[in-house]
């Protein structure tokens, strides 16, 4: 073997080495791995957390309780699941979660901002800012959390005339919180099955065939 020869075959080794370390590299990168383990477990505590207020875990009309986890975990989780997603390619998922991510921060930003009057917003005009905002996240996101918003709309909708929305109804809009909830827990035991080098929990047949 020449030295030519052996220089190139040296090279190429290096070469084919090199290429082994960046896909290497590229699969334990700080963005590689299933985004869905961040998001849904966000999702699944901010549901938690908002849906046992509404049941009345809390006492009625104590909106703040559950925003320290709503604002914090969940609007923050869900954002940083989106950009994870985005950046590993999966765009529905990063849709998704930067839709309901950010729902989650506005509605933060709501009721805080109704708390401490930020926005001038006088006593008699608040059960229709509440409406408003309901009304816009319902048609953005029609078919994601459609019983939910539904729900709380009717709930606010049917207020009494003294400005108290129907109980019954924001209870039930809290228990269907929970049952989304509760998918969120069996979407994350999938991921965390298939992030283990187990099998996803099964999801059922597929809504479109290619």
């Amino acid at each position: 073997m020449t030295t030519v020869d052996a220089t190139a075959g040296e090279s190429g080794r290096s070469s084919a080495l090199a290429e082994e370390a960046a896909a290497a590299a590229s699969v334990v990168g700080p963005m590689a791995g299933d985004p869905a383990m961040l998001g849904l477990g966000s999702f699944i505590v901010g549901s938690v957390a908002l849906g046992l207020a509404l049941v009345g875990v809390v006492p009625a009309g104590v909106l703040g309780a559950p925003l320290a986890i709503i604002l914090a975990a969940t609007a923050l989780g869900l954002l940083l699941g989106a950009v994870w997603a985005a950046a590993v390619g999966q765009s529905a998922v990063a849709a998704v979660f930067g839709i309901f991510g950010t729902f989650w921060l506005s509605y933060a930003v709501l009721v805080l901002g109704l708390d401490h009057n930020w926005f001038a917003i006088t006593p008699t005009a608040i059960l229709a800012t509440v409406k408003l905002f309901l009304i816009a996240w319902l048609v953005a996101i029609v078919m994601l959390t459609l019983a939910t918003l539904l729900l709380l709309l009717l709930g606010y909708e049917g207020a009494s005339a003294a400005g108290v929305p129907s109980s019954g109804l924001i209870k039930t809009a809290g228990y269907v919180i929970l049952l989304f909830a509760a998918l969120g827990v069996y979407l994350f035991f999938g991921a965390s099955s298939a992030g283990t080098g187990g099998k996803p929990l099964p999801l059922g047949k597929p809504l479109l065939r290619g």
